[in-house]
């Protein structure tokens, strides 16, 4: 079948829909969503000057493929995603797409993350010969069953953010919590607006600890699917989004009882499952949330270009 591949600095809106119409194709059959939320966050609220994007498109115009492409982190080197129809695998789009955006890179240590342990992901980095460098687990753990209990460390006490007030405070904490990590710890005012402005924001799951008036923890819930995350299609489930806490703070059971705490918000929201994202590396957090009934449910790999 015949394909054409176009860079684009700017999706407009007509090509914006139709990305999103094949995301929730692929996410339907492949029961997993193809792209993270950096992305689909970009493309809900009409990009980013620094993405580039590329469309592959059928003969008769239908986009039938789209790679995301940001430079932007200087360090680590160029990162993409992609996701192509499923009606329209196997035909070398997806080999089409990576082969642009390599021409495109400044920068030849591209790195490309694939969601979901599939094989047809593992073919593609291997053809094109990229090796596996990164896993992040997917973790859950049902809602139904009893939530272990954890006692609040003294001193500290545990509420709710506070839209208009606590902004600067938290992207401190969440700056020094997240020190040495390449992502979340470079959370800028404009990331954390953008994200209070998603239909999935709701300031009550937004949980902090407080020793006296300092931010000292938190723990960010989210959920996915439903009406309460803008319309998606799939059942609705809980997400321990970002926990943090300060170095001072670790071992202290802070993080534990902020983990509970999190889920027995989640469980009030009449949600049956809670999922999270954690550094197949991190052996201490994994321990933490296995100790809370968490399992490995899937995994996300980065590949990157040997």
């Amino acid at each position: 079948m015949a394909f054409s591949i176009a860079a684009l600095s700017h999706l407009d809106e007509q090509d914006t829909a139709r990305v999103k119409e094949l995301i929730q194709s692929a996410t339907i059959q492949d029961d997993l969503a193809p792209l993270s939320e950096h992305v689909l966050i970009h493309l809900h609220h009409g990009g980013d000057e620094h993405d580039e994007h590329i469309v592959a498109r059928s003969a008769d115009g239908i986009v039938i493929g789209y790679l995301h492409l940001d430079q932007t982190d200087e360090v680590a080197g160029p990162v993409v995603e992609l996701v192509v129809h499923p009606s329209h695998r196997r035909i070398g789009v997806g080999t089409a797409l990576v082969n642009a955006a390599t021409e495109r890179a400044h920068d030849e240590r591209l790195r490309l993350w694939a969601h979901g342990e599939l094989a047809m992901a593992y073919a593609l980095a291997e053809n094109l010969g990229f090796k596996k460098t990164r896993e992040l687990w997917q973790m859950r753990r049902s809602l139904f069953a009893a939530v272990p209990k954890a006692a609040v460390p003294e001193g500290i006490t545990i509420r709710s953010f506070i839209v208009g007030q606590d902004e600067e405070a938290w992207l401190e904490l969440n700056a020094a919590a997240f020190s040495e990590h390449p992502e979340q710890g470079q959370l800028t005012r404009n990331d954390l607006d953008v994200r209070m402005s998603e239909a999935w924001f709701d300031p009550r799951g937004f949980l902090l600890a407080c020793r006296g008036d300092e931010l000292v923890g938190f723990h960010w819930t989210k959920i996915h699917g439903g009406r309460r995350s803008g319309g998606h299609d799939h059942p609705e489930i809980g997400e321990i989004y970002v926990l943090g806490v300060l170095p001072g703070e670790r071992g202290s059971g802070l993080s534990r009882a902020l983990t509970v705490k999190g889920l027995e918000h989640l469980r009030e929201e009449g949600l049956g499952a809670a999922m999270l994202y954690v550094d197949a590396d991190n052996e201490a957090a994994k321990h933490l949330y296995e100790s809370i009934g968490f399992m490995h449910w899937d995994t996300d790999v980065m590949f990157t270009k040997n």
